[in-house]
């Protein structure tokens, strides 16, 4: 088993990180949309479809992650 690193060490990275995985969703179809809300401190995201209230960007993230993990197992079986 090898240890994985994480892309992110802080609430910006992982913002980031949440982008991205939201933008990979949006590709495999996943999701229809999704909207990032920057603030001065902090990111919001919205998945219209899904969720009405905002996510931070460690919710976004694991959500997101979650979905792209789900279709990655479906399409190994």
């Amino acid at each position: 088993m090898t240890v994985k690193h994480s892309p992110y060490h802080d609430e910006l990275s992982l913002s980031d990180v949440a982008e991205e995985l939201g933008k990979k969703a949006l590709q495999l179809g996943l999701i229809r949309s999704f909207v990032v809300r920057h603030f001065v401190d902090s990111s919001q995201f919205y998945i219209p479809d899904e969720h009405q209230e905002p996510l931070t960007p460690e919710q976004a993230f694991m959500r997101l992650k979650r979905l792209i993990e789900r279709l990655d197992r479906h399409g190994e079986s």
